[in-house]
């Protein structure tokens, strides 16, 4: 594949202006007639130029209206702004594993700058359709209830959507652990408007585990200006794709959250003064969305796959921001309160979550069929509950009661111990083979745990080890 050069848009030559409106992070910049710099190009604004400003559209022939990178306090008219005659550029390459970085590519990690082999512009046009390659095959995570009921695709983009405090960061911090483990690729962690506490927690976790270094980590904390927080994502995919097109790497995209991103463009379309759309959203959100979603692709010289957490708010699926993001997803993953609060976890919904990649012709018949009589047991035990809340286990048939007692170890057999919470709960992590997984729901589903009690399959590995404890 011919890589084509990154495409910046017109260079501009650098132009001088001053500042002639501040309103918050929205930055008006006068600049003589014929020099105004393009959309997306940056501006130094300020004595010293330490406030950065992105171009967000041109006002009449001699003003543009930016939206501020940098907290605006102490900017005033007439302060001196100076166009830098391209977009904002980020840091890409090998120097880069294990650094913290924010948007604009600034270390922030305490260390000093990140040795860098090159610098590309954050706004790129994503990989052309001639260029990608498509395979049918599955990312296996060691995390058994997503590899039996929502394969992940290896190039392809999953989502895991749930409410607040239902384990979608644990969920992310465990995959960046098995993919540092297992595969020789690279991990990069894109935190969208995340809370200082749980961006050092993540570092500390990352850094103790030992698997930092395989790590690329970029922030824009929710203390950030939107500006700043809108360009994570684009600034984590430019680094990206350079560990992909020239560097030949897999990548193992994480980003946590979605939301938060289609969040700050709402705040910015706010600020920009444009009329809001459905639910307040900004009218240009599938734009924005689609714009960051179709630059994650596979070449035939690696994949990016990405895992993106998806805060939905009030649980509600039917929110657009939710609604946007299925569209664009191989694999969906809903974690659900209700199973958060009966103690299983991960609280993936096995119900409602679901891949394109389970189909027979791409998992093999073996795991398509089980996966199907798993979720037929589970979906039956539902309707079923109502029936047993009024009137008791002991009046189901006996059908009815192997269909629940099946299910209820199923249930606890798709719990797993993580490597990341071993602090948390007292259980040793473990990585379980797809084979385990298989092989234990199908023993499962043949009955063969009807008489060993629920509890001894909760929070176990694979299958074997209900066997090895049995035996002890």
């Amino acid at each position: 594949m011919t890589e084509k050069a990154p495409e910046s848009g017109p260079q501009d030559p650098p132009a001088e202006g001053r500042v002639v409106a501040v309103r918050g992070s929205v930055v008006d910049v006068a600049f003589p007639e014929g020099a105004l710099p393009a959309r997306h190009h940056v501006l130094h604004v300020g004595e010293g130029g330490g406030v950065v400003v992105e171009v967000a559209e041109h006002v009449d022939r001699g003003r543009v209206r930016g939206i501020a990178l940098d907290p605006t306090r102490g900017l005033a008219r007439g302060d001196p702004a100076r166009a830098t005659g391209g977009p904002l550029q980020v840091p890409v390459g090998a120097g880069l594993m294990g650094r913290m970085l924010n948007g604009q590519g600034e270390p922030i990690d305490g260390g000093g700058p990140p040795e860098s082999e090159d610098r590309w512009p954050i706004h790129r046009p994503p990989l052309a359709l001639a260029d990608r390659v498509t395979r049918s095959e599955i990312f296996v995570t060691g995390i058994k209830v997503l590899d039996l009921l929502a394969p992940l695709e290896r190039g392809g983009k999953a989502g895991l959507f749930g409410g607040a405090g239902v384990g979608k960061t644990v969920l992310i911090t465990e995959l960046i652990h098995n993919m540092a483990t297992e595969y020789q690729g690279v991990s990069l962690f894109a935190g969208i408007g995340e809370r200082c506490r749980e961006a050092e927690e993540l570092y500390r976790e990352m850094r103790d585990s030992g698997v930092l270094g395989n790590t690329v980590m970029v922030f824009g904390q929710m203390n950030e200006p939107p500006g700043a927080r809108f360009r994570v994502g684009q600034a984590a995919l430019t680094i990206a794709e350079h560990f992909r097109d020239r560097q030949h790497r897999d990548v193992l995209l994480l980003v946590d959250n979605i939301f938060r991103f289609v969040q700050a463009g709402q705040e910015v379309s706010g600020l920009m003064g444009r009329a809001p759309s459905r639910v307040g959203y900004q009218p240009t959100l599938a734009t924005e969305l689609a714009a960051l979603e179709e630059r994650v692709a596979s070449a035939a010289t690696g994949a990016i796959s990405s895992v993106q957490a998806v805060y939905v708010p009030a649980d509600d699926l039917t929110d657009p921001a939710a609604t946007h993001t299925f569209g664009h997803l191989s694999s969906f993953v809903v974690l659900a309160r209700k199973r958060a609060s009966e103690g299983l976890y991960p609280a993936v919904d096995p119900l409602a979550s679901d891949s394109k990649m389970l189909a027979p012709q791409v998992v093999g018949r073996r795991h398509y069929d089980i996966a199907r009589r798993v979720r037929r047991t589970l979906a039956e035990y539902e309707e079923l509950k109502d029936l047993i809340s009024m009137l008791g286990l002991e009046e189901l048939s006996n059908e009815d009661r192997r269909t629940v007692n099946r299910a209820r170890r199923l249930e606890r057999f798709l719990t797993q111990p993580f490597f990341t919470t071993e602090h948390f709960t007292g259980h040793a992590g473990e990585r379980v083979p797809l084979e385990a997984t298989l092989s234990g729901c199908e023993r499962i589903l043949a009955d063969d745990y009807a008489d060993v009690p629920e509890r001894r399959l909760y929070m176990v590995g694979a299958i074997d080890d209900v066997d090895a404890e049995a035996a002890a």
